[in-house]
């Protein structure tokens, strides 16, 4: 009984964890509704009623995709894939501060980049580490790539 209730107690750290990295985020965009507004959006930009649902999705999928692969934390590349997980979740965390914060738009996109490229590195760590966690990234960095596009052209617009 200790093993699952362990089991159970690293997979709600893990969520508490990737969900930190949105409550930043939104404390943060919550004051900066008029600035955004007054942008110049791509025609491809999504509704905002889009980003909660697959945010939330995406979170959850990565939590669980490190609960996999903590357990195998001893493994070669164990450990490297978990540093490349928490720093891609610290450069997802400092993202929406720098764009909806900061109002730099070209400094998040340089963190988006350094995010895809984390991501992209700790998603092979995973897939090389169990299957199911390497694949449960896989929308996330499609997400990811789709952000980088749409944060590049807000820059292009808004320079």
């Amino acid at each position: 009984m200790i093993g699952r209730a362990a089991k159970i107690l690293s997979l709600i750290v893990w969520i508490a964890a990737c969900f930190s990295a949105a409550a930043i985020g939104g404390l943060v965009q919550a004051g900066s509704s008029d600035w955004y507004r007054q942008l110049a959006k791509p025609s491809f930009n999504p509704p905002a009623r889009v980003f909660g649902p697959v945010w939330t999705l995406l979170y959850l999928m990565m939590a669980v995709a490190a609960w996999r692969v903590w357990p195998l934390r001893r493994r070669p590349g164990g450990r490297l894939a978990i540093g490349l997980f928490l720093g891609q979740l610290a450069l997802n965390a400092a993202w929406t501060p720098v764009f909806f914060g900061l109002h730099q738009i070209g400094a998040a996109l340089a963190i988006l980049l350094a995010l895809w490229a984390a991501l992209g590195a700790c998603l092979v760590a995973f897939l090389r580490l169990d299957r199911l966690a390497g694949l449960l990234l896989l929308p996330y960095w499609a997400w990811a790539s789709f952000a980088g596009v749409l944060n590049a052209s807000f820059w292009w617009l808004n320079r």
